[in-house]
């Protein structure tokens, strides 16, 4: 049975940070193969994230300008590796959140905020890969590592269209029901030793 394993790094990257990995692409590229079970064969492992974002922005307190920098290098090494796809999405600077509560009549600081980033376009580019495997049948299983539920679409359509689709959850972490209501088959695995 030929697989695509489907992973929304965002989601991966904070369990697997949470779990105590090292987040980079030799472990990326474990977990992909540890999602595929005999006797599946897997045609190709999508990967979809953002790189850092680059760029300058005003810190909210003093007024000073702050570089963020950030390399693509760990993005473009993940595609380089055998049966890889990196699908890119953009992060955008949204400004900045406190970090807590502030105290009442406490000056604050620049510390006191934290920059504040939102992907764009990785779920429309999950979508529509969905949507095309569904529509070219060139697998009969796609195994989805993600915790959004703004692909329950894909999932319907990729079900309905014939497709099995596999939601990958991990150790001491609950996914949304919906979820599990729109996918074929729970698979748990276990983190693989990094």
């Amino acid at each position: 049975m030929r697989v695509c394993v489907l992973i929304d790094g965002g989601h991966l990257r904070v369990l697997a940070r949470q779990a105590g990995y090292n987040y980079n692409p030799d472990y990326i590229e474990k977990v992909a193969h540890a999602c595929v079970e005999q006797p599946e064969s897997l045609l190709r492992v999508l990967y979809y994230d953002c790189a850092p974002y680059v760029g300058t922005a005003t810190l909210p307190v003093s007024g000073q300008p702050h570089e963020f920098k950030g390399s693509d290098h760990w993005l473009r090494t993940l595609a380089e590796k055998n049966l890889f796809a990196v699908r890119r999405g953009v992060l955008k600077f949204r400004g900045f959140k406190p970090k807590k509560i502030p105290i009442a009549n406490a000056p604050l600081t620049d510390d006191d905020f934290r920059p504040d980033f939102e992907q764009k376009g990785v779920d429309m580019r999950i979508g529509l890969d969905m949507a095309n495997f569904s529509a070219m049948r060139s697998v009969e299983r796609l195994i989805l590592v993600s915790g959004d539920t703004d692909c329950l679409p894909a999932m319907k359509h990729a079900r309905i269209n014939g497709l099995q689709v596999v939601l990958v959850t991990f150790p001491n972490h609950k996914v949304a029901r919906e979820l599990l209501w729109h996918s074929d088959i729970e698979r748990r695995i276990a983190w693989p030793a990094s």
